[in-house]
């Protein structure tokens, strides 16, 4: 590594623990503030952010080139004015709830230090918003920027900090780093000073994330279906389709990647999207345009992440009418054969012609499995059947109807809980389905009073020794356990013995299969019974005899009585030696039929490995099956493939 990386990486790692230190002192002189005075300083942090929400929106564009201006401002204002009005009233100082029937109080504490990681697609909405929902959960935060928006997210930081600090809170509560390395973010991970990571950028960085150690909020991808089903209001379902994939050009991880309808709506479809500024380009046109936009590693190139319709086609050598908004691309398939059914990020989408609901719902799971498990679909339709259908049955924790899904997933314009990170459930391996808030940055304790008065009860416990003397004394012990056997009826009484009688103290026990045996039996001089060698008739192991071999075995010889146990240990009756009885010979095994030839499945993901490892089984695939990059690399890592 040359020198001056490595002293970027050494200046990187030292700002991350020294911004991660001032957040946590600053957190802990913070934590004493009461609800109101957190409000207040919320309110300030985003009326201040109100002020500047344009000049920070240009900011953004300017330096990632992603986007447009417009949508950039209304997802600031979104998390400024959305985001706040939700937390407004929320609790998160003190008794959260109080059960009085229970008698349960549930009381809030701020989880700590987060570390923010902010990714360039939505810098300035996303940093704001992770600053607003800590500090409302009396948190300390740094920020590490995506090196591409490191500019407008340090100042949106900065903004935030600023108006806190004006507001009462303590100076250093709000961080953002000025050298930015992957060496610096993961010191910021895992160092010492960091409670919690709240994570928003690519898998590899997710996974960091989650593998540093702390709990941790991430992300998945989003490759989001559109599905428009025959009852639908096709106009507005068209309409809210190529808004979504349009807005601030694909850049949110909500916005629509694929359009599937029904046959027999398509041509009226094909006419709406036309009509909304949608091209359709021809197959030789999508080869070429998958071929610019999708890396061989089936991600988006990040010089075409959220530019316009029409720049992404000039990059890809296609002419299109001035005007478009959206380029469709028809495809037959889903997977790494047709590279433009995965997240592209951009105004692009795939479009795809079924039959029915059923078949929709099957390609609809098919687009999810490559790239947006637990994310979010959306199905325009006004069937309330068919519509519970895909909310059942869809591996999807958004399940949006008739609305634009770029804007309703984050809550926007549906009724969910306001955010700009959004949970993929254990579906694409993270942590919560939830849309993130405040309610998340917060450990709840619970103080519960007595309900039910613990008592112990007379017939199944006597009362706890009072002095030593109660099993000091020789002989106490082994009498109070007879005489709780002898009230229980386990013992039969066999006369009073005389005090200080102890171990030696005989009683008998009472079971209805055996005869009466000593509980607590005299010891003996006599030696014990010898060992039974291999091949003599006594059994070698404790395994129980049959009623069979009880009536054909032959009496025991008389034996010396067994060697008293040691303390602790209950003594072992001597078994009877079994006579084996005569057996017919059991007819020799069939032989089992081979299992049936394994036929090559048509497409694989990561789920189906997982499930496949867990199970024991192989995956049987050939040719033409369809495999998704994590569900290949899981599977061939162990072994699961079996090629036809």
């Amino acid at each position: 590594m040359p020198d001056a990386d490595l002293d970027r990486d050494l200046e990187s790692i030292h700002e991350a623990r020294v911004l991660a230190r001032a957040a946590q002192q600053a957190q802990q002189e913070f934590e004493q503030f009461d609800q109101e005075q957190v409000d207040s300083i919320v309110e300030a942090m985003a009326a201040a952010g109100l002020r500047e929400s344009d000049r920070l929106a240009a900011m953004a564009h300017e330096e990632t080139g992603f986007g447009n201006i417009p949508d950039k401002v209304l997802k600031n204002n979104f998390v400024l004015q959305d985001v706040v009005a939700a937390t407004r009233g929320m609790r998160t100082v003190g008794v959260l709830r109080e059960d009085r029937q229970t008698g349960v109080l549930e009381i809030a504490e701020p989880v700590g230090v987060v570390a923010g990681i902010i990714p360039t697609t939505n810098p300035t909405s996303t940093a704001m918003f992770k600053c607003l929902i800590a500090v409302k959960a009396r948190c300390g935060i740094v920020l590490s920027p995506h090196p591409g928006a490191k500019e407008c997210i340090q100042e949106s930081a900065r903004l935030m900090h600023d108006a806190a600090v004006q507001a009462g809170a303590p100076r250093g509560l709000i961080g953002c780093m000025s050298v930015v390395s992957m060496e610096g973010t993961r010191e910021l991970m895992n160092g010492r000073d960091t409670d919690l990571i709240l994570a928003t950028g690519g898998i590899g960085l997710v996974k960091a994330a989650y593998s540093a150690g702390k709990p941790a909020y991430g992300v998945g991808p989003g490759n989001v279906p559109a599905y428009i089903e025959r009852s639908a209001d096709i106009s507005k379902a068209v309409s809210d389709i190529i808004d979504g994939t349009t807005f601030d050009n694909g850049t949110l991880c909500s916005s629509e990647q694929a359009l599937i309808c029904d046959r027999a709506i398509s041509a009226q479809v094909m006419s709406e999207v036309r009509a909304n500024g949608g091209h359709f380009l021809s197959a030789e046109e999508c080869e070429r345009l998958a071929a610019v936009l999708i890396t061989d590693e089936l991600l988006v190139s990040p010089r075409l992440v959220g530019h316009s319709a029409e720049a992404i086609a000039d990059a890809a050598g296609i002419k299109v009418p001035a005007g478009t908004r959206a380029l469709v691309c028809p495809l037959d398939g889903v997977g790494k054969e047709y590279p433009l059914s995965r997240e592209k990020l951009s105004p692009v989408l795939a479009y795809y012609v079924v039959e029915d609901w059923h078949e929709g719902c099957e390609r609809c799971m098919q687009l999810l499995r490559f790239g947006g498990l637990g994310h979010t679909l959306v199905i325009h339709s006004q069937d309330r059947d068919v519509i519970l259908e895909f909310g059942l049955r869809k591996p999807a924790h958004r399940v949006l109807v008739n609305t634009v899904s770029a804007l309703g997933a984050v809550g926007y314009t549906t009724s969910l809980f306001p955010s700009m990170t959004l949970g993929c459930g254990s579906w694409g391996n993270n942590i919560t389905s939830d849309n993130i808030g405040p309610q998340h940055l917060l450990n709840i304790k619970r103080l519960a009073y007595e309900t039910r008065p613990f008592s112990r009860s007379k017939e199944s416990v006597t009362a706890p020794p009072t002095a030593a003397t109660d099993f000091a004394a020789p002989g106490n012990l082994e009498s109070r356990i007879a005489e709780f056997l002898t009230d229980r009826g386990v013992l039969q009484d066999a006369g009073a013995s005389p005090p200080g009688a102890g171990r030696n103290a005989v009683v008998s026990v009472k079971d209805p299969h055996t005869k009466p045996m000593s509980a607590f039996p005299r010891a003996s001089s006599a030696p014990p019974s010898p060992v039974p060698r291999l091949g003599s008739s006594a059994p070698s192991c404790g395994c129980s005899t049959t009623s069979s071999d009880k009536a054909n075995a032959a009496p025991p010889p008389p034996t010396s009585a067994a060697p008293e146990p040691p303390r602790g240990r209950s003594p072992i009756a001597p078994r009877p030696s079994p006579q084996p009885s005569p057996q017919p010979s059991p007819p020799p095994p069939a032989t089992p039929a081979p299992p049936p030839p394994l036929e090559a499945v048509e497409f694989v993901s990561e789920t189906d490995v997982r499930d496949a490892l867990a199970k024991g089984e192989k995956i049987c695939i050939g040719q033409a099956t369809i495999i998704t990059p994590l569900g290949r690399e899981l599977g061939e890592e162990h072994g699961v493939f079996k090629r036809q």
